[in-house]
């Protein structure tokens, strides 16, 4: 009776976990799905996988990182998985013209905010795959180390990177006619 008890609060401590967890994260692990997916029904896949293994997951989370890197280290690891799935399978190329904002943004927010959102995201979407990752989570907020964390790179080469991802992008956005 006793370990059924146990049991149950252990069960429901855990759904609890994971309910804080996915509003607390929710509009970012859209736009980190974005990151490695563009066409909007794929995107969601991902994002529905990326949930499923945090709840598969969050058994073993130790604590040994932070929430935040444990989430986006699960969702970098299913967006990797998708993308090795999605090269197998040798689908049509990613739809350039999806949104890289949150799509539940309200639509009639801020003209000026919108275009440069637009053209930065039109930026980092023509990164190489190994710049627009870390972009993606710096502008999450992440810092070097949980980048690091996610991505497992060391903080020098999340540096590094970021360093070449914000010197082409800069080259993408001038040669696009984007200022800054």
């Amino acid at each position: 009776m006793i370990e059924a008890t146990m049991e149950k609060a252990t069960a429901d401590a855990r759904e609890a976990h994971y309910l804080r967890l996915v509003e607390e994260y929710e509009p970012a692990i859209h736009r980190l799905a974005m990151t490695y997916e563009r066409e909007a029904a794929q995107r969601q896949d991902l994002v529905q996988e990326i949930w499923l293994a945090l709840w598969r997951s969050l058994p073993s989370f130790r604590g040994d990182c932070s929430e935040r890197t444990f989430v986006f280290r699960i969702g970098h690891n299913r967006g990797v998985t998708h993308i090795q799935r999605s090269l197998r399978r040798k689908t049509e190329a990613l739809d350039e013209d999806a949104p890289f904002v949150d799509e539940r943004v309200d639509p009639e927010g801020d003209a000026i905010r919108r275009q440069r959102q637009e053209r930065l995201r039109h930026g980092v979407a023509r990164l190489p795959l190994g710049l627009r990752q870390v972009v993606v989570l710096a502008l999450e907020g992440l810092s070097h180390r949980e980048i690091g964390d996610v991505l497992g790179l060391t903080e020098n080469n999340v540096a590094v990177r970021l360093t070449r991802a914000r010197t082409a992008l800069l080259q993408l956005l001038e040669s696009s006619g984007a200022k800054r």
